[in-house]
């Protein structure tokens, strides 16, 4: 199948209205076009839970969706398995927990669907598209992309951001929000703080044409 365009969606954070019109704005063809997520569906918005619903009608509807950990699904993981519980919930989690009706601890856990634990735990570390890595934070500068940590594929900040380290090619990523894109030689950063009242942002790819929807 030839891929005609590539669309990579910055940071959405539970902000499914911004999303249901940032895909109607890029005119995704689900036949022809690539569609990449950076990460970071849930945690802070009101609507993780339908993000999430969103997300997983496109893939039904295209083998060409792509679909990338950040680090608040990485939490989340975490919660889910009794690790860590307070890193989540202090870092936005209780807005997904109730986009799960999940306003209290209970003993059987949160009642989060199978379809969506199946997403969570099939979510890509990485996408590599021609000349660009496709990551949600960014790599560890002087390390291979081979050898990168997980833990710094989806937290990592300043150390990569101020980095002129070339990993042979452009690095796309999030996780750190801007109030525009980033674009520099060496990385674009798509998160532009949808869920802080700023923009969701899209990259489009091979001509580099960013597509924004602001708050209503």
């Amino acid at each position: 199948m030839s891929v005609e365009k590539t669309f990579v969606v910055g940071d959405i954070h539970g902000c499914l209205e911004m999303l249901r019109r940032l895909i109607d704005k890029i005119e995704w063809n689900p036949s022809n076009d690539r569609l990449i997520f950076i990460g970071d569906y849930i945690d802070r918005g009101e609507d993780a839970k339908g993000v999430v619903d969103f997300v997983l009608s496109l893939k039904e509807d295209s083998s060409l969706v792509e679909c990338l950990i950040g680090n608040h699904e990485y939490m989340f993981l975490d919660y889910l398995s009794g690790v860590n519980t307070q890193s989540f919930l202090l870092n936005g989690g209780l807005s997904t927990l109730r986009s799960y009706k999940e306003l209290r601890q209970s003993k059987d856990g949160p009642p989060i669907p199978p379809t969506h634990l199946d997403f969570f735990s099939s979510l890509l570390a990485m996408v590599e598209v021609e000349q660009y890595y496709i990551v949600h934070a960014g790599f560890r500068p002087n390390v291979r992309v081979e050898d990168q940590d997980l833990i710094d594929m989806v937290w990592i900040r300043d150390e990569f951001i101020y980095s002129d380290y070339d990993f042979g090619k452009v690095v796309i990523f999030g996780h750190t929000p801007f109030n525009r894109p980033l674009i520099i030689k060496n990385k674009i950063g798509i998160d532009t703080g949808a869920v802080y009242g700023n923009c969701l942002t899209c990259l489009e790819l091979p001509e580099k044409r960013f597509h924004s929807v602001e708050p209503k």
